[in-house]
């Protein structure tokens, strides 16, 4: 039997049971040993604010449309932060180049449940790299967003650059503007966090609640502000704070999953004045001047590489391993006790 966890409504978890499907033409199956759980996109479907829930996404036009949810409770299997071993592969794909052979540990997509059923053109050069520990492919994913978001703000060496949230992608965030010489300026509402950001080589730390963001920023940068800021929380009056803090025609760009209206957005102030640069990082794709030679899939591999290379530290983020049939606890404590927990991990 297989086990898959599900959302059966707001805020309702279970691990169900389902039986194992024969492996189709093309596939691999993969038993799951970690699947990392989304602070960010998928609390929204655990908590019932997903718009998904209420409109439905036309992948045509490029619009949702009114009147009809695109998914419905019981939603089954989310995730996307997988690592796996291969325990089977279709025949007709023994001699295939790049495709897993039974027994490689993978990291890939296939959501929370204990094994995986996956066309095997999507995990190609999906093999763990030899060293990593198998825990690290689960950040495959998050961490491709966090350099999607630094790969838009463009960075140049030297300069400033804000990040504001700093949960599991804020870090990561940090971390890759640090790399790409920036000096590196972290907002988060919680103390903890700004401590591990620290760590992750962000050179201020200022407390959302506490401090005048804006204003010591500018102090910072002989008056400037930030050359760019990523924000990455999915809060509108961090975005909107986000806006105060860059210099005149600096960039901001917004990776957070916002939701519901944008109450503390206000771009008839400095945004409007300072002639600040919007845009929207998003795992779907690249930024657009890079596409000629970025993918998504280039970003996870070298993100997982720049791991290997002990560039980038993401065993540190792992708060929490949960068996998975204490997943429900794991939401709980996510959605209830976020400054007690970085990257909960479920283990299979």
């Amino acid at each position: 039997m297989e086990r898959v966890v599900q959302f059966t409504g707001p805020r309702a978890v279970e691990v169900a049971e389902q039986e194992s499907a024969p492996l189709p033409p093309g596939h691999l199956r993969v038993r799951t040993r970690y699947s990392g759980i989304s602070a960010g996109t998928e609390l929204t479907a655990y908590r019932g604010t997903n718009p998904y829930l209420t409109r439905t996404w036309d992948p045509e036009a490029r619009l949702f449309r009114e009147g009809a949810a695109g998914i419905a409770y019981p939603v089954t299997g989310w995730g996307y932060s997988e690592v796996g071993e291969v325990t089977e592969v279709s025949p007709e794909l023994a001699d295939t180049p790049g495709i897993p052979r039974a027994g490689d540990l993978v990291w890939g997509i296939w959501g929370h449940r204990s094994e995986g059923i996956v066309p095997a053109e999507r995990m190609a050069g999906h093999t763990l790299p030899d060293g990593l520990d198998p825990l690290a492919g689960a950040f495959a994913r998050v961490g491709a967003i966090a350099y999607n978001a630094v790969l838009g703000a463009d960075i140049h060496l030297g300069e400033d650059i804000a990040v504001f949230g700093q949960g599991v992608i804020g870090l990561l965030a940090t971390r890759l503007a640090r790399l790409n010489g920036a000096r590196v300026t972290a907002v988060d509402a919680l103390d903890v966090r700004l401590e591990h950001a620290r760590s992750h080589g962000a050179d201020q730390l200022l407390n959302a609640r506490t401090d005048s963001v804006a204003e010591r920023i500018r102090e910072t940068t002989d008056g400037r502000g930030a050359d760019a800021a990523i924000e990455i929380s999915g809060a509108y009056p961090a975005l909107h704070e986000a806006l105060r803090s860059v210099a005149v025609g600096g960039r901001v760009v917004a990776s957070g999953f916002y939701q519901g209206d944008g109450a503390g957005l206000r771009l008839g102030d400095e945004f409007h004045h300072n002639r600040a640069q919007l845009v929207c990082s998003q795992i779907g794709g690249v930024p657009q001047a890079l596409s000629c030679r970025w993918t998504v899939e280039r970003l996870q591999r070298t993100f997982l590489r720049l791991v290997a290379e002990g560039r980038v530290d993401v065993a540190s983020l792992v708060s929490h391993v949960v068996p998975v049939a204490d997943a429900a606890n794991a939401y709980v404590l996510l959605d209830e006790r976020p400054q007690d927990a970085l990257q909960v991990v479920l283990e299979f």
